[in-house]
């Protein structure tokens, strides 16, 4: 250890070390105190004015949450996105803490893959439309019909917009479980682009929305960081991306031709009617019924009627079929190739990408086995019989 200390630089490593200590939400007060040093032994430390020791940096890698090889890599990427979080929590809920700190480290672990795969994330934003003063519900709905139609999606159904937002876009999404109050955490850096991290614990169906909402906010605030829970203030900023969202997966055109389809073909407009068009437009039954009734096509507290008349999954479930997803491994496709990539080019170890992607090693090797090796074959080369 003390021979891979000699050989870092103390500055850069430094600077690494103050990165931990403000990730782990601590002050130089108290990072100090918690190692048991002067406060200006600290502040020698992370500025390179002197070498730290192996049992220091040991010290502060378990105070801190982080792998001493994370701190000793030089390809490591340290990013500063949770603390500017931290005014929407003023509550100082751990749960909302812990989703910024994974949100900000799987952010800095696909800067780092792509830094060591030499692949750089190409980006298509859309330029950003400042909220003006009017009607938030109108704007967000232009917003989302202009942007539906500059991706080539007129008023079909979107069926994967996670891959969408990756793809089309270039924004970094990510999908973990965090507590069921929070849906989803949006914020845009000018080094990372715009990132966000939605809850595996909510249905696919729920997602979506949170991701539709959280895109929302890259094109109208995105210097403003979102946290999405049960709490959510209702700022113009939120009402818009809440609008949007509704706009961007339920296009009003598409659901008042869904809607007058089936009420032609069955002479009323049924629950089982509610529940085909939220599985065609792949949201939820709620979410779809509240569109309806925001289009007043569905007379107002429509759902509230269903919910306290006991509409449940069982009804879904004998139209659709059984579309549990409990034991689905979410991967968001960019992140998992080049994590394949750079394992199967000796990069990094299986531990080193276990602890960059803050997985367990057998969800890793499933990961890992599910993309397959790349054996260099290219299929344009290949000759058809």
């Amino acid at each position: 250890m003390n021979n891979v200390l000699d050989a870092q630089n103390p500055v850069e490593l430094g600077d690494r070390l103050r990165h931990a200590r403000t990730q782990a939400g601590l002050t130089q007060a108290q990072a100090a105190n918690a190692l048991q040093v002067a406060r200006t032994t600290l502040v020698a430390l992370e500025k390179g004015q002197r070498r730290v020791r192996a049992d220091e940096l040991k010290a502060m890698a378990d105070i801190y949450g982080a792998s001493a090889s994370s701190l000793l890599r030089d390809s490591a990427v340290h990013i500063e996105l949770s603390p500017r979080f931290r005014t929407l929590n003023e509550s100082g809920d751990e749960d909302a803490n812990q989703a910024a700190r994974l949100l900000n480290d799987l952010t800095a672990a696909e800067l780092e893959l792509e830094r060591l795969t030499g692949r750089k994330l190409k980006t298509n934003y859309p330029t950003e439309r400042p909220i003006l003063p009017g009607d938030v519900k109108e704007q967000a709905e232009d917003l989302a019909m202009e942007l539906r139609h500059r991706l080539g999606l007129g008023l079909a159904p979107i069926g994967d917009i996670v891959t969408l937002l990756e793809v089309e876009i270039g924004m970094r999404v990510f999908v973990r479980r965090l507590n069921p109050k929070i849906s989803g955490l949006f914020i845009y850096d000018d080094e990372a682009g715009g990132c966000m991290l939605l809850n595996r614990n909510h249905p696919r169906e729920r997602r979506a929305l949170t991701a539709a909402h959280e895109f929302g906010h890259l094109v109208s605030s995105r210097r403003q960081p979102d946290i999405l829970d049960d709490c959510s203030p209702q700022s113009r900023e939120e009402k818009f991306a809440t609008a949007f969202a509704l706009s961007f997966m339920m296009p009003a055109a598409t659901v008042r031709r869904l809607f007058q389809e089936h009420r032609q073909e069955s002479g009323r407009f049924s629950p089982r009617h509610l529940i085909l068009m939220a599985h065609t437009l792949n949201v939820s039954q709620e979410a779809m019924c509240r569109r309806l009734e925001d289009l007043k096509l569905l007379p107002a507290g429509t759902w509230d009627s269903l919910h306290d008349r006991g509409f449940s999954g069982q009804l879904v479930r004998q139209i659709l079929g059984d579309r549990s997803r409990d034991d689905e491994l979410v991967v968001p496709p960019r992140l998992w190739m080049l994590a394949a990539e750079a394992y199967g080019k000796e990069l990094l170890t299986e531990g080193q990408l276990a602890q960059l992607l803050r997985v367990n090693r057998i969800d890793l090797r499933h990961i890992l086995d599910m993309l397959g090796p790349d054996d260099g074959q290219d299929l344009e080369s290949i000759t058809l019989e």
